[in-house]
């Protein structure tokens, strides 16, 4: 019994040590806090920041809209909008939803600016806003002030522009 015993203690040892050995090992040191950093991009003791997220909707004009000039001309308009938005330093993210759903939900914005009242005022500028192709939910949102360092990359990454 003795043996029996001796001999399950061991084998839970050098289990034990197998398992220990196939459990990769953290070899990136941790990154060090920047207060320069955290400072550059606004962010508050948690690394984050408030924002305000625009949801674009599909508008009551969306459907009457039917000229495929008049469409392209407003999505130009749009996708530049972005753009001077962009420049600005105001958007911070956006994208398209990659399917339909149930809520009419067509993309999103993230917008660094204080108010929503602000944001109102700087989406009259979108032409498919204005024409009502898209209405827009606006909502404060608190998120990861590191989130605007995605667009130097993406640009790195993008072929093209929209």
């Amino acid at each position: 019994m003795k043996k029996l015993f001796c001999l399950l203690i061991l084998s839970v040892f050098v289990i034990s040590c197998n398992v220990q050995n196939t459990v990769p090992k953290n070899t990136a040191s941790e990154p060090e806090f920047s207060q320069k950093l955290a400072d550059s991009l606004g962010a508050d003791q948690r690394g984050m920041k408030n924002y305000i997220l625009v949801i674009l909707k599909t508008g009551p004009k969306d459907a009457i809209i039917t000229d495929k000039k008049e469409r392209e001309k407003l999505f130009k308009g749009h996708f530049s909008n972005m753009t001077e938005m962009e420049k600005m330093g105001i958007l911070k993210m956006a994208g398209p939803f990659a399917t339909k759903n149930d809520l009419g939900y067509r993309g999103i914005f993230l917008l660094d600016v204080k108010t929503e009242e602000e944001a109102k005022s700087i989406l009259q500028n979108d032409p498919t806003i204005k024409s009502g192709v898209f209405t827009v939910e606006i909502l404060p949102w608190y998120g990861s002030a590191a989130i605007p360092m995605h667009l130097k990359y993406h640009k790195q990454i993008s072929k093209e522009t929209p």
